[in-house]
């Protein structure tokens, strides 16, 4: 019959984690998506990163650039975007955060949204999120990115964020 699944160990996991985690992504043709896309702009990589959390878990984020569309950017706040891929930064350093999105987000630069979870920085010592912080702060940055705000609650509300990205 069937054998009883057993825990995964730690060196599986990380083994699993550097397999996926390479620059290089590859499609069920296993052609090199870089390949493919219409648009073979370079990871964007030239972010700075803060010293100090400046926002506490429950803070509500919000940010659009001049021309946003404004009924795309209500739709982000409802929740109401359909399918976005989504990353879950939780128990990264801030550099490995911001690498992480950085392909994160060259990847998947033909979708419309990104869902992005940063936690709320509950185990942080003075109250404030140093990786929230930081993801807002990222974003306000990155080229791609036209707008972001906290998500609903069913969507991970002030721990998460959904991103609007530029069409290419």
């Amino acid at each position: 019959m069937f054998k009883k699944n057993k825990m995964i160990d730690e060196k599986d996991k990380n083994l699993f984690r550097s397999a996926i985690d390479g620059p290089d992504f590859v499609d069920k043709d296993s052609k090199h998506l870089s390949e493919n896309k219409q648009n073979n702009s370079p990871i964007f990589n030239s972010y700075s990163v803060i010293s100090e959390a400046n926002l506490s878990g429950s803070d509500v984020v919000s940010f659009s650039h001049n021309g946003a569309p404004v009924k795309l950017i209500k739709k982000m706040k409802q929740g109401k975007i359909g399918y976005a891929p989504t990353i879950d930064l939780h128990g990264q350093t801030l550099k490995e955060a911001c690498s992480s999105l950085s392909r994160f987000i060259h990847y998947h630069q033909q979708n419309r949204f990104i869902h992005i979870v940063h936690g709320k920085g509950y185990h942080s010592d003075n109250g404030r999120s140093i990786l929230k912080s930081q993801i807002v702060h990222y974003l306000k940055q990155h080229p791609d990115i036209v707008a972001f705000n906290s998500c609903p609650p069913k969507d991970g509300g002030t721990g998460a964020v959904f991103a609007l990205l530029k069409t290419k």
